[in-house]
């Protein structure tokens, strides 16, 4: 006789066919929205689960809402945009320089169809890509010649590989500069195929010492602009002129990897200077090597100008090919450069700039409306100041000169969550907001909080966290 538990039903016979499922209208609706296969395939999975649980069979509509859960969370992008609250205006974590309006919807036009990239218009015929940028970056640094890769790294090795290929760079010791994620000058070099000669000390190097290491094997004299640190006291460097004569004397490229590339003096808007493109093409540079979005303010790319016949060997080499910058990239920098050439329309349009010379006066105000708010969000969890704080441009740009800045700061309570609980609270707000951490509390600074309304918005969200 056969046992109660033979006798009952097994719920997993009871779970729908895939074919039923997909005759439902909610079926329909999700797969307009993902595709049919994605939809099966998420509909198997919600029914592996279920035979897996051997838990009852639940409605078709109860059972597609799962699936739906699932190719949401599926879908969703990995990379998402992010309130940068740090007091780092360019950070290199968080994507660096903002596109201006004008340079996203440059573009955007270029992505959304086809384009004159290699295509000379007036002739019919194929033409070179570099066309779109060329003169403007003359124009904007008086340099000769110029070309365009994916980075300012890439610019250094493409440079190198070309001019200095199995020969010796001379650059002073005190210049072996780390950039982000570990990738070192003299790696760089070697990678380039160029062998790297030191000369002076960390922080002091002479004319005497370059003119004393130059023999049969130099292939170039460089400097490499301290763009991520500062060195101070007791310290001594060959202004860019006279290595510029010396390596003209011994008839050698005298070539500058200018890091952060500013083509406006800083100093006319309140910054601290920082030495620009067309300074260094005036004081000899046969090529200058300089980024993209640093303090230029536009997509990331590297940017390489100076005298012609070096550029246009540079256009030669193989490797230009492999380090090339695509249409969309040319059209944001085209857009970005063509506001830098006056001066007004670049502090206005140009984020980074608008960023960095943003009056105090005005992030002062923007705490003062944002306090009572963060604050009743935080009742009980922490207490909420207003604080004075210290900016910085970032992303190997001034690593020393701070801009005053107004921020809040999170304390928590000793029977709350921690600062890093905080922090990450903020994190995982729909948008999230990224601030940091100092002496315990969980630091907002304002200074790129231009829009407050989404900010204020999802501050109800706070409290799931809790």
């Amino acid at each position: 006789m056969p046992t109660q538990d033979a006798m009952t039903p097994d719920p997993r016979t009871a779970l729908p066919s895939i074919d039923r499922l997909l005759r439902h209208a909610d079926a329909a609706a999700l797969a307009a929205g993902h595709g049919r296969q994605r939809v099966v395939a998420a509909l198997r999975a919600e029914l592996a689960d279920l035979r897996a649980a051997g838990g009852a069979a639940p409605g078709d509509a109860a059972l597609l809402a799962g699936c739906a859960r699932r190719l949401a969370a599926g879908a969703a992008p990995s990379l998402v945009p992010v309130l940068n609250l740090t007091g780092t205006v360019n950070h290199t974590n968080l994507g660096r320089a903002l596109w201006s309006q004008r340079a996203a919807d440059a573009a955007y036009g270029a992505m959304r169809g086809a384009a004159n990239l290699e295509f000379d218009l007036d002739r019919g015929a194929r033409g070179a890509r570099d066309s779109h940028t060329e003169r403007l970056l003359c124009d904007l640094t008086g340099a000769e010649a110029a070309t365009v890769v994916n980075n300012n790294a890439a610019a250094v090795l493409l440079m190198l590989n070309t001019l200095a290929q199995g020969r010796e760079v001379i650059v002073s010791r005190g210049e072996l500069v780390e950039i982000g994620g570990a990738f070192r000058v003299p790696d760089v070099m070697r990678g380039a195929g160029a062998r790297l000669r030191e000369v002076g000390t960390t922080n002091r190097t002479h004319r005497h010492d370059y003119a004393g290491a130059i023999g049969p094997d130099t292939a170039a004299l460089m400097k490499v602009h301290a763009s991520n640190y500062a060195i101070r006291g007791f310290t001594a460097e060959v202004p860019q002129a006279d290595l510029a004569a010396l390596a003209a004397g011994h008839g050698l490229p005298f070539l500058i990897d200018l890091g952060s590339g500013s083509l406006l003096r800083l100093a006319q808007f309140g910054l601290p200077d920082e030495p620009t493109v067309r300074q260094a093409i005036a004081d000899g540079a046969d090529v200058v090597s300089f980024s993209g979005d640093k303090l230029l303010g536009g997509p990331q790319c590297g940017i390489l100008v100076g005298k012609r016949e070096l550029i246009d060997r540079m256009r030669a080499n193989p490797l230009k090919r492999a380090l090339r910058v695509d249409k969309v990239i040319i059209a944001g920098l085209e857009a970005t450069l063509r506001a830098c050439a006056d001066t007004d329309l670049a502090r206005r349009e140009i984020p980074t700039l608008r960023l960095l010379t943003r009056p105090l006066a005005e992030i002062a105000a923007c705490a003062e409306r944002l306090h009572p708010a963060v604050a009743a969000a935080l009742a009980g969890v922490a207490e909420v100041a207003v604080i004075p704080c210290r900016s910085q441009i970032g992303s190997g740009a001034q690593p020393v000169d701070l801009l005053d800045s107004r921020g809040l700061a999170i304390t928590p309570r000793a029977d709350g969550p921690s600062a890093s609980a905080i922090a990450r609270m903020f994190r995982q707000l729909p948008l999230p907001v990224i601030g940091r951490i100092h002496q315990g509390a969980f630091i907002l600074d304002l200074r790129c909080l231009e829009d407050e309304g989404p900010f204020l918005a999802q501050l109800g969200h706070l409290g799931a966290g809790r």
